[in-house]
């Protein structure tokens, strides 16, 4: 177990009993279990387990029964180690949905969010409402791959599964509904559907009228720390557990990273990185500016109320992508591999916008990335290499990009930068985030989501006063590695041709 020592009272109650979360990533899932004894959080992974999605013909789904056996596994570890879980909580990416019946059965697998099935259907719902009115309504960013896009597609091809349809359930809601057989909506997963409005404090009701899309289906949304039900007496019967009961954790992964963020200032910016990177702050109202819109920045709830001003980058699904692409050439490298690679490679000889849309789709991320420098003017990365190193540098520049704009947008100046999630392993791309900040970034805890889950289980059990009190027991529980950048002047022009060659305006 992973700990460090601070003194707090009331977490000696936690000694006895273990916190179970599941915190569930778009290409794996894992089990954390997490108690306080004697003021520290120890925290133990318990199960590991992938996340493939399931292409079927043209469509791209989630194995969303595989999951839920995965958390059965995890529920049967326990009992055989003979642990006392006092309670468990959900989180995973957001924006992907299950629909329930009236019979309460499970409408089909969930459609994946690189699925096609949304490709046009943004362009053609803000024919139908402006796309202005839909930010100011939600405060949600233009992905592609929304929730209320992908409603909107399954309404404009005429799926009967809207029409069969009682309930909206959320990934986490699905499988907290699966464990427990009670319906409920979360709130910072419930404000990424681009269907939720944040001054009204619940689903727009107008805006899903005029999607055509049936109000009811949607459930008053309950905020982080509620307690939810408890596992059904036939999965108890199954497994051969005690009820345990289900806490509503922030179920937004990113929500639950920032909650586990070891920031000591109320003021601070974070990076959750991982297959997507998510930067941002915490507010304490949404902002809906004009300039929120038009940065394509978000509004997406977090724990006590909070919002999250964030920005989505692509992150490194990009490196993750080229490796199955090189991978499948019969060429077969470590993620240490290639950042070594990368490392010997020459700096800032290519340069790309990580989130052009083109790198969205699964697929040969390494000729996409060449086609993009060659329609940018640019010398193609020669070999593996290069093209990793152009990922990383890319990344940290960008990340510089956004870092400032949620600056500009937030109206705060800050100190430098925390990273958490499991991309702080890659401690190139952190140092080199450092450099092109000029800031010093403060790395972990890696496994910021479940963490964050945790606390807000422990929370709810009463064994942390609130937010601030858990991350401070974070802050001493767990290893931060701080960055402090390097020479600045060769990243001050590349970023400068970063702007040039991304056509993005500072």
């Amino acid at each position: 177990m992973t700990s460090t020592s601070t003194s707090k009272s009331n977490s000696q109650a936690g000694k006895d009993g273990y916190a179970l979360a599941f915190d569930l990533g778009a290409s794996s899932g894992r089990a954390l279990i997490g108690r306080l004894v004697d003021g520290r959080m120890e925290v133990e992974e318990l199960h590991r387990f992938s996340n493939d999605p399931v292409q079927i013909g043209d469509r791209l789904q989630w194995d969303i029964l595989r999951l839920f056996h995965e958390i059965k596994q995890a529920l049967l570890e326990a009992k055989h180690r003979g642990l006392t879980v006092t309670s468990l909580g959900i989180d995973s990416w957001a924006v992907d949905f299950g629909l329930i019946g009236r019979h309460g059965e499970l409408l089909g697998n969930p459609y994946h969010y690189r699925d096609r099935q949304t490709d046009g259907i943004m362009e053609r719902l803000f024919a139908e409402i402006p796309a202005s009115e839909v930010f100011s309504r939600t405060g949600i960013q233009f992905l592609p791959f929304n929730s209320i896009f992908q409603l909107y597609a399954l309404k404009q091809a005429g799926s009967p599964l809207l029409d069969g349809a009682v309930r909206f359930l959320m990934i986490p809601d699905l499988l907290r509904y699966f464990l427990t057989g009670e319906m409920h909506n979360e709130f910072s997963n419930a404000t990424s559907t681009q269907l939720y409005n944040p001054v009204e404090g619940t689903w727009d009701r107008e805006l899903l009228r005029r999607l055509g899309v049936a109000g009811e289906l949607f459930g008053e949304p309950v905020q982080p720390g509620t307690f939810v039900g408890r596992l059904r007496d036939s999965l108890c019967e199954e497994l051969d557990i005690d009820a345990v009961p289900v806490i509503a954790v922030a179920e937004h992964d990113t929500g639950s990273a920032v909650a586990a963020v070891p920031a000591t200032e109320r003021s601070f910016a974070y990076l959750s990185c991982g297959t997507w990177s998510l930067m941002g702050t915490e507010v304490d109202r949404p902002v809906l500016s004009p300039l929120t819109q038009q940065l394509n920045f978000t509004n997406e709830g977090g724990v006590n109320g909070t919002f999250r001003l964030l920005k989505n980058i692509m992150g490194l699904w990009l490196l993750q992508e080229s490796r199955r692409e090189w991978e499948r050439e019969g060429q077969s490298h470590s993620f240490p591999d290639l950042v070594a690679m990368a490392e010997q490679a020459p700096a800032f000889a290519t340069l790309i916008d990580p989130d052009d849309i083109t790198f969205m789709p699964p697929g040969d991320m390494p000729s996409r990335i060449r086609d993009y420098c060659l329609k940018t003017g640019q010398q193609p990365p020669a070999d593996t290499g290069a093209i990793v190193r152009c990922i990383l540098e890319s990344l940290a520049l960008k990340y510089r990009y956004v870092f400032r704009k949620t600056e500009q947008l937030s109206g705060q100046s800050f100190t430098g930068l925390h990273m958490v999630g499991g991309g702080i392993h890659n401690t190139l791309l952190c140092q080199w985030t450092a450099d092109s900040l000029g800031k010093p970034v403060w790395a972990g805890p890696a496994e910021g989501s479940g963490i964050g889950n945790l606390a807000v289980q422990m929370i709810a059990q009463g064994l942390l006063a609130d937010i601030w009190e858990a991350r401070s027991v974070i802050r001493e529980s767990f290893p931060v590695a701080e960055y402090v950048p390097g020479d600045q002047a060769q990243w001050e022009a590349a970023y400068e041709r970063f702007l040039q060659v991304t056509g993005l305006n500072e």
